[in-house]
């Protein structure tokens, strides 16, 4: 399955000793594993919103539990506000469309 995974309102800093641990001890390593999950092809692709304190990506994932284990691996995962959206295929959807309009011709001749 695919999935859209946006992450935003990303940490503010109040100084520089708190932007240094932030980045240093979170941002940084949060980098190191989504480079890795693109390496192994479970980040498909993405990136960052230019400006903003948000990331967004394509993943790859065998189930929403999958998918859940490798967000929560992320050092950042509980300092940004995470919206994840299952995509559907094209192929899944137009199979379903194809059914809706048989249906439709089916009650349309029956009238």
């Amino acid at each position: 399955m695919k999935y859209l995974v946006t992450a935003s309102d990303g940490p503010g800093f109040a100084s520089q000793e708190e932007a240094l641990e932030v980045l240093q001890d979170v941002i940084l390593p949060s980098f190191s594993k989504l480079i890795e999950l693109e390496k192994k092809k479970k980040i498909i692709a993405g990136g960052l919103p230019v400006g903003d304190r948000a990331f967004v990506f394509m993943v790859e994932a065998k189930s929403n539990d999958e998918l859940d284990q490798m967000l929560r691996q992320l050092p950042m995962w509980g300092e940004f506000d995470w919206e994840v959206t299952a995509l559907q295929t094209f192929n899944g959807r137009a199979k379903q469309e194809r059914q809706a309009v048989r249906e439709l011709k089916k009650a349309i001749r029956a009238k």
